[in-house]
């Protein structure tokens, strides 16, 4: 039930977030949830360093440059520029989205659409990397500020009424800013009153919209929330006023970016239990949207079983609820952005080149004359089976028509990655080796870099092993 306001009917949610981050310690972040926030920085880390090389960020940087602002606060990883922290965290925070591999938020309500609430890391990392950095904070340090903003985010994400995201919002934009800005909070040391100050101006910077999606813009959403909670963290230590009720307010973030909240979904729930533990966060197996990836994954078990060619397939039909397709935007991509939001594109290179890793999602593969031909043999729209089962999973319904006559079938509901179907250990280090090497850094190193953040809490310095992921003049 979402709760429509004529006053401030539900005060306090503020002053509840603005506590739980300033008052968590790492004791109160069980083993299990510090390893998946681990493996989420892990994830985050290699794909700054593969993002550092898309033509978004290479711009961002070059704009950047001419501010004549370049310090030794932190590191832009994957190159050899250090900036000032705010500048830092919405670079890094851009090249993490900028592949569209990065983590994300699955949702626990049955109205909301699966997998569509945000991307947790991209603009929470950065804010809290960047600060740690600057401030020579130990690995445990960083690791708590990250689990801070992210459970910040998700359960602003999980709360606010789905019209926000179904109407236009980037959520990983909005909620990933104020996220970012408890991050930046909690890394500062501000307290709860200087906290809820941070957030009344994070929420403020908070936007975005999706009528992006497939453009650099996408990417610039993340980059642009991890900067704004630093910027917001650091006026509020300093003095700067806001609103200290920003959420539940009757002109606030969820009644004017949503028209409303479920109290339910967030009062008492942060850290009870924490989204790492429930209902989970996924990690991508492709640089492309969520919600292609268990057609993706149930396609490609297809092809292997069946041993399917190119030209044995005469036309490939695939149906899902009406709100993947609201996201799959680009039904005839042509550049590597736009087919990251083509289901279309994902299961053709799966079809032609059997993998759909970073090197698939390129303007030049795109429109390859093969590959643009097959894109015009697959039909993607609403299924009413699918559209049955709910908008809390990502059911894709498959079918192939072969040459010969013969259908085949496949479905799933849930892709590779997520709580349902993890990705091993390995699987995420051989993707973040695979990243490095994407980004330029020589992937020698990464196997040690590797264990290094999966123990991260054992890391007296973040700087040590931050200059690692950096390229030395």
């Amino acid at each position: 039930m979402y709760t429509k306001y004529v006053a401030d009917a539900n005060p306090g949610v503020t002053a509840q977030v603005a506590r739980f981050v300033a008052e968590t310690t790492l004791d109160d972040v069980p083993e299990a949830v510090r390893h998946f926030a681990k493996r989420s920085i892990l994830d985050g880390l290699g794909l700054a360093v593969a993002g550092s090389r898309s033509v978004a960020a290479g711009i961002a940087r070059h704009v950047i440059a001419e501010y004549r602002c370049a310090n030794h606060e932190a590191s832009v990883l994957g190159t050899t520029e250090h900036l000032p922290a705010r500048f830092a965290a919405f670079a890094n925070g851009l090249a993490i989205h900028a592949d569209d591999y990065d983590d994300t938020q699955l949702a626990a309500a049955s109205d909301r659409v699966y997998g569509l609430l945000s991307h947790p890391t991209a603009p929470v990392l950065p804010a809290a990397l960047a600060l740690a950095e600057r401030d020579d904070r130990s690995g445990a340090e960083l690791l708590l500020a990250y689990l801070i903003g992210v459970e910040v985010t998700t359960k602003v994400a999980e709360a606010i009424d789905p019209r926000h995201y179904d109407q236009g919002f980037h959520s990983t934009a909005t909620t990933g800013a104020i996220g970012a800005g408890a991050a930046a909070s909690h890394s500062l040391g501000l307290d709860p009153v200087r906290t809820a100050i941070a957030l009344g101006m994070a929420a403020s910077q908070a936007a975005g919209l999706r009528e992006n999606f497939g453009s650099m813009t996408k990417p610039f959403h993340a980059g642009r929330a991890a900067e704004s909670g630093v910027f917001a963290g650091e006026l509020a230590a300093r003095g700067f006023t806001a609103a200290e009720n920003i959420l539940e307010a009757k002109r606030g973030f969820f009644q004017a970016a949503g028209g409303g909240y479920d109290a339910a979904a967030i009062n008492g729930r942060l850290g009870h239990p924490w989204t790492f533990q429930e209902p989970g966060i996924s990690i991508k197996p492709h640089p492309s949207g969520s919600l292609t990836h268990p057609g993706m994954g149930a396609f490609a078990d297809l092809i292997v079983k069946h041993d399917l060619r190119p030209d044995q397939v005469r036309r490939i039909t695939v149906g899902t609820n009406r709100h993947m397709p609201n996201a799959l935007i680009h039904h005839q991509p042509r550049n590597g952005l736009q087919a990251k939001f083509s289901m279309e594109f994902c299961l053709a290179i799966l079809l032609l080149e059997r993998r759909a890793r970073l090197a698939q999602f390129t303007d030049e593969v795109v429109n390859r004359e093969d590959v643009q031909r097959l894109i015009r043999r697959i039909d993607f729209g609403v299924d009413p089976e699918a559209e049955a089962v709910g908008y809390n999973t990502m059911t894709t319904i498959i079918r192939v028509e072969l040459a010969d006559g013969e259908t085949l079938e496949t479905r799933a509901a849930f892709g590779k990655g997520s709580p349902q179907n993890p990705m091993s250990d390995q699987e995420l280090i051989d993707k973040f080796l695979d990243c490095l090497e994407w980004g330029g850094l020589h992937p020698g190193r990464g196997r040690e870099i590797a264990d290094r953040i999966l123990h991260l809490d054992r890391e007296p310095s973040t700087r040590p092993l931050l200059a690692r992921l950096t390229i030395r003049d």
